[in-house]
């Protein structure tokens, strides 16, 4: 069982940044693809960004290419998005979610990944 705790959102303005952290507790998350999800009030949560277990293939939504970039630290268990430019659309809650990862592979569909954190609040102010 994998435990994913994500933290770092908040009240940030238009154009700041935000660095967000996923981390996993009961098992290393070296071996997992892992993406990021959000979702706003009254919307379907939509993908934002993952990454391939081995941390060579990474994919984003149009909505934030150039902008926000995934990444991960192996060796802290922990995977982070950071987060530049903002604008108010991009505040949601934030969710990170991961499966036993597969090759290259990245996935940006929800119903592929079998753990999901308890997500974290990003406000963006205009």
């Amino acid at each position: 069982q994998v435990q994913l705790v994500e933290s770092g959102g908040g009240l940030v303005q238009a154009g700041g940044s935000l660095r967000l952290s996923c981390s996993a507790s009961g098992r290393t998350l070296n071996n997992y693809a892992v993406g990021w999800f959000r979702q706003a009030p009254g919307k379907e949560r939509e993908f934002v960004t993952a990454i391939s277990w081995r941390a060579d293939n990474t994919g984003s939504a149009d909505s934030v290419k150039g902008r926000f970039t995934i990444s991960r630290d192996n060796a802290k268990n922990t995977v982070y998005l950071q987060m530049n430019s903002l604008k108010p659309e991009d505040t949601a809650v934030y969710y990170c979610a991961a499966r036993t990862g597969s090759g290259s592979s990245y996935y940006t569909l929800p119903h592929f990944y079998a753990y999901w954190g308890q997500g974290t609040q990003v406000t963006v102010s205009s």
